[in-house]
């Protein structure tokens, strides 16, 4: 009678499932490796460090060029006195004038006006002269009280004739204005100035050069030769 309630309380026990060893873990898949994905990754840290060292290495690489200090006027050239030295980052797309091309530069006409603080780039130069055109340069000789004190190249003028013993019909510009006390050329451009300071000091005569139409030159001429011209600062950026 034992044996046989022995016998049930075993076959009872093994129809339950058997459990895990405390130590025992399930089986897990293996994983699944992306090389592709890895060098992926590889190239793309490579070419971040290539791209910041070549940057680094591009800020440092600076030339030396030309750089403008005071205003040149169309059809003059660069001096000693208006222009200086200046570092720039080196730039094969730019034409820059680099400092030690200055002596060529010199030999150079400015094509149209270029302002002070300009870093000068080649196709802002040519050989010969290069006045606009249909304008004409005429130098005029002047007494003071003929011009303003405070006269400079660049300024934009009005020229007239103060000569009022002479025929009006002899010295009348293109603008129709009768040259016997009347306006010759409305709108002016002074391109160049004396330098000759100490004679500008002593006698108050100045030496101007204008840029002007070329239909009003020879009444301009005309009067700078009879020392009859005077001119006037009037609004504008000149011509």
């Amino acid at each position: 009678m034992k044996i046989q309630e022995r016998t049930g309380a075993s076959a009872g026990r093994s129809a339950a499932p058997a459990q895990p060893g405390v130590g025992d873990r399930l089986p897990t898949a293996p994983r699944e490796r992306k090389p592709a994905l890895a060098a992926l990754a590889v190239l793309l840290i490579l070419v971040g460090a290539l791209g910041a060292t070549t940057l680094v290495l591009r800020a440092g690489d600076r030339i030396e060029v030309v750089k403008v200090t005071a205003q040149i006027d169309a059809g003059e050239s660069v001096k000693d006195s208006n222009v200086t030295s200046v570092m720039v980052a080196a730039d094969d797309s730019i034409d820059y004038v680099k400092w030690d091309q200055l002596a060529t530069l010199k030999s150079l006409k400015a094509k149209s006006t270029i302002y002070e603080g300009t870093v000068v780039v080649g196709q802002m130069f040519a050989e010969g002269s290069s006045l606009p055109a249909g304008k004409a340069s005429v130098g005029v000789a002047l007494k003071e009280g003929q011009y303003p004190a405070d006269i400079k190249a660049g300024d934009t003028v009005a020229v007239y004739n103060v000569d009022t013993s002479s025929s009006s019909s002899d010295k009348t510009g293109s603008t129709g204005s009768s040259s016997s006390g009347g306006l010759i050329v409305a709108n002016a451009r002074v391109n160049t100035k004396s330098d000759s300071s100490d004679a500008t000091v002593s006698t108050g005569n100045l030496s101007l050069t204008l840029l002007v139409d070329e239909a009003d030159a020879a009444a301009v001429t005309r009067a700078a030769s009879a020392g009859a011209v005077a001119i006037v600062h009037v609004p504008g950026n000149g011509n």
